[in-house]
């Protein structure tokens, strides 16, 4: 399988703060990895260091072959290959939800409103949000933003999803409906970069588990090896204490 995206020996540093130190893993086509860790640990800072809303200070990001970091590299075109997902929806509150989806679309990728349209429909019933493509962000509960910033994300048709802690910001009862379109997802051979707390999602969706702290990746394996028999004490730790919290 090839590697979608490969990241070597990448750092970032805010002033004296070195908040990435030596980072080195890849993605390959049709994988799910889920990144773990404390918060504070890197994490969602090295996932903006791949969709480069954030510039790293060292190292390299290879996508299908090539650093993107390079001067040459057009990181707008680079940037319709990710899709991304946040924390807090980010959805345009001034828009209805079809509007959310293909304005993008049709901006980036040059579709015309009646392909843009269509797109974005088949990703909304892929989430469940067809019914309701009139209603504006006010009028949704917190699930049902982030499953159209999903439908949004996926309407681009990007080569990588990264979720950055999509259901952190969600009430207990709909974290549910975002990780079950984020399963079936996965199911679908999406390849798929999730930072997440949630480690029951990460044992059952996982092809690969990556655990961060302090700016390192301190261990990296299958949700077996990682979340079940870690060899690192600070793995241990890490889950130790996550788990006596659920």
């Amino acid at each position: 399988m090839e590697n979608i995206i490969e990241v070597q020996h990448l750092s970032k540093t805010f002033g004296t703060n070195e908040v990435l130190k030596d980072i080195n893993f890849s993605v390959k086509k049709g994988e799910v990895v889920c990144i773990i860790g404390s918060s504070g640990s890197g994490k969602s800072t090295l996932l903006r260091c791949i969709n480069l809303l954030e510039k790293p200070s060292g190292g390299q990001i290879i996508y299908k072959g090539e650093n993107i970091l390079d001067d040459k590299h057009d990181i707008y075109a680079y940037r319709t290959k990710l899709g991304m997902v946040f924390q807090q929806f980010n959805l345009f509150n001034n828009m209805n939800v079809l509007k959310n989806c293909t304005i993008a679309q049709m901006k980036v990728l040059k579709r015309s409103r009646e392909e843009a349209e269509e797109v974005a429909m088949k990703y909304l019933k892929v989430v469940g949000m067809d019914q309701y493509i009139n209603a504006k962000p006010k009028q949704l509960s917190g699930g049902q933003k982030q499953r159209v910033a999903i439908a949004r994300a996926l309407s681009m048709e990007p080569d990588v999803m990264l979720f950055d802690e999509p259901t952190s910001a969600l009430d207990p009862e709909m974290v549910g409906e975002v990780l079950k379109v984020m399963k079936e997802l996965a199911e679908s051979g999406l390849t798929m970069l999730i930072v997440t707390h949630e480690m029951g999602f990460a044992k059952d969706v996982a092809d690969r588990v990556v655990f961060m702290d302090q700016g390192v990746i301190v261990e990296e394996g299958s949700p077996e090896q990682v979340l079940v028999n870690p060899v690192q004490e600070r793995t241990r730790e890490f889950l130790k204490r996550t788990l006596n919290e659920l």
